[in-house]
C-alpha cells in the first residue's frame, strides 16, 4: 500500500453524537487522514445515534499494519464506550466501509452491550476469513461491496449480501440467491 503525504480523505457521517464524542473520534481519524464531517438528521427513529465511516482504503492485512494496533485499539475502545454510554437496546447503528475491491461493509446495532463489545472485537477476525468468503469460485461475479452482519446467535461476523453494478445478491444456507 502506497501513502503519500498527503491525507486520504475518510467520510464521517453521523447524528445523535455529544460534541465530546464526535472530538475523540474526529481526533483519532485526523491523525491519518483528512476527516470530511457531515452531521445528518436523524432519519433512523430506530435509533439515537448513528455512525457511518467510510475508510479510503480496503480492508486488508496492510491497512491494519499501517492504521497501528493500538490506534485500532482505540478506535474499538470508542465505538464500545459510545455504546456503553447510550445503554442497552437499539441506540446506536454503526457503518464501517472499507474502499477495495470489493469493497467491505460492517453494519453493526445490536440490542445487547456485551454481544455489541464483542462484534467490535472480532471485526478484525473477518481479515482471516476474507479469501475464502471472496474466492472466486464460490462468490457472484463482478461484485463491488460486501455486507456483513453480526450473528448474535452464533457470535461471528457472517456475509449478509453483496452487490455488483447490477444485480444485489443474498448468501443463505452456504449459496447465493439473487434478489
Amino acid at each position: 500500500m502506497l501513502m503519500s503525504a498527503a491525507k486520504l480523505p475518510l467520510s464521517l457521517k453521523f447524528y445523535g453524537v455529544s460534541p465530546w464524542e464526535l472530538e475523540v473520534l474526529y481526533s483519532l481519524l485526523h491523525s491519518l487522514f483528512q476527516v470530511e464531517e457531515d452531521s445528518q438528521e436523524q432519519p433512523d427513529e430506530d435509533f439515537t445515534t448513528m455512525i457511518d465511516i467510510v475508510f479510503p482504503l480496503a480492508f486488508s492485512d496492510a491497512f491494519f499494519k499501517w492504521f497501528g494496533n493500538a490506534r485500532w485499539d482505540k478506535f474499538k475502545a470508542i465505538l464500545k464506550e459510545l455504546k456503553r454510554r447510550r445503554g442497552g437496546g437499539k441506540t446506536l447503528r454503526i457503518y464501517m466501509k472499507f474502499i477495495g475491491k470489493p469493497s467491505i461493509k460492517f453494519t453493526l446495532d445490536l440490542d445487547n452491550r456485551n454481544l455489541f463489545d464483542a462484534a467490535i472485537e472480532k471485526t478484525d477476525f473477518v481479515l482471516e476469513l476474507l479469501p475464502y468468503h471472496l474466492d472466486p469460485h464460490k462468490i457472484p461475479a463482478s461484485i463491488t461491496e460486501v455486507m456483513y452482519y453480526f450473528d448474535d446467535r452464533t457470535g461471528r461476523w457472517n456475509i449478509n449480501s453483496a452487490t455488483s453494478e447490477n444485480e444485489t445478491y443474498t448468501f443463505s444456507q452456504n449459496e447465493w440467491k439473487i434478489t
